[in-house]
């Protein structure tokens, strides 16, 4: 890192570099990139006494920051983040890790640029560190295991696009497809389109099949990984729309069930609570803030679209679901599915904590008992 030059209080100049700066008094704010990281270091007075870039890659790090004493390092959170603040934790340096979403400071600055925002950082960090929103990454092994699930999504909206690609060109033909699934769309589809589609759709067909293979493979992973690796969560699958994947996703994306005090929060943890923008009497009705992980609430709400389908068993969350449904409005059914998704990552988190299996009608039995005591 480039060393820079101060004025003293009596004119003459100084060089003030990193390994002289106080321990426990320096901050570094790094900006982390494909290609380069840039980095801006406060010492204890807020002066700008280190600057430049490193290579993005783990021997650069680990020459720049493995031998020095500890630091204060702000970064935001990123593809780079989670490597990058392991690394620097295991060299006893002490990492915060900005919630982009939340520092306006950077991300709607006028002069935005990746010195700036490496020094915006490291004020932030140095001034209150609650400004940048620490988040905190998941573990290696949480990480890793939770990319097979993004891998199994990926495969399955490549299926899908194939599927809708060769339901369209047979269409286009006058030779629309039935109605199959996903699973036996190829074995079936083969049977029903035109001979004259066969050169252009044969391959895909081909690459459905294959694509299915693959997909129930990981699914035979998902299900081993939850009963040896992930027992925790055999009491989330005890509710009727829960499989192996939901549940799996849920544990690897919290992947500790302290992390939250109550269980209410979790459901803002994962975007499923409205915007605010409240200003005196004006209190405006928002979307969802959709933060956190995306294939978790995607999951989610999938499970609460059949926890309220025709499948769904009943329960007190799809009679309470299904009561939103019969409000009125155009979008009574969009709300519903919300509102339960919300309240079902509640409820596994309870499940979670509890270790009890799933009892549909617990909110129904414990308002009964409570009636039956003081209406006597």
């Amino acid at each position: 890192m480039k060393k820079v030059s101060t004025m003293t209080e009596g004119g003459a100049t100084t060089t003030r570099g990193v390994a002289k700066t106080a321990t426990g008094a320096v901050t570094i704010g790094m900006d982390l990139g494909d290609k380069f990281h840039v980095l801006r270091e406060l010492d204890a007075a807020g002066r700008v006494v280190g600057e430049g870039r490193i290579a993005a890659t783990r021997r650069a790090l680990e020459r720049e920051f493995s031998r020095r004493s500890p630091v204060t390092v702000a970064i935001e959170a990123g593809t780079h983040s989670p490597w990058v603040s392991r690394a620097l934790e295991g060299w006893g340096h002490t990492v915060i890790v900005g919630n982009p979403r939340k520092v306006r400071a950077i991300t709607s600055s006028t002069t935005k640029c990746d010195d700036r925002d490496a020094e915006m950082l490291a004020r932030l960090a140095r001034a209150d560190r609650a400004l940048l929103s620490p988040i905190r990454h998941r573990s290696e092994a949480a990480q890793a295991d939770r990319a097979v699930l993004k891998s199994r999504d990926i495969l399955v909206r490549s299926r899908t696009m194939m599927i809708l690609h060769c339901r369209g060109v047979a269409k286009s033909f006058g030779a629309p497809l039935a109605s199959y699934s996903a699973e036996s769309f190829a074995v079936k589809a083969r049977q029903e389109i035109p001979a004259v589609l066969a050169p252009a759709l044969t391959p895909v067909l081909d690459s459905i099949e294959d694509l299915t293979r693959r997909i129930r493979k990981i699914d035979e992973e998902i299900e081993q990984a939850c009963q040896e690796k992930y027992p925790e969560t055999e009491p989330l699958r005890t509710i009727r729309g829960v499989g192996a994947l939901t549940a799996l996703a849920y544990v690897l994306t919290l992947e500790e069930e302290e992390r939250f005090a109550k269980s209410r929060a979790v459901g803002a943890y994962l975007g499923l609570v409205p915007r605010r923008d409240q200003s005196g009497e004006s209190d405006k009705q928002l979307r969802i803030t959709k933060a956190g992980d995306r294939l978790m609430r995607r999951l989610l709400v999938s499970s609460a679209h059949y926890i309220l389908g025709p499948f769904g068993a009943d329960s007190d969350l799809r009679r309470w679901g299904l009561a939103k449904c019969e409000c009125g409005g155009k979008n009574a059914k969009k709300r519903a599915v919300v509102g339960v998704a919300r309240k079902l990552a509640v409820l596994l988190h309870r499940l979670w904590r509890s270790g009890e299996a799933y009892d549909p009608f617990h909110d129904s039995r414990r308002k009964e008992a409570f009636r039956e005591k003081h209406c006597r």
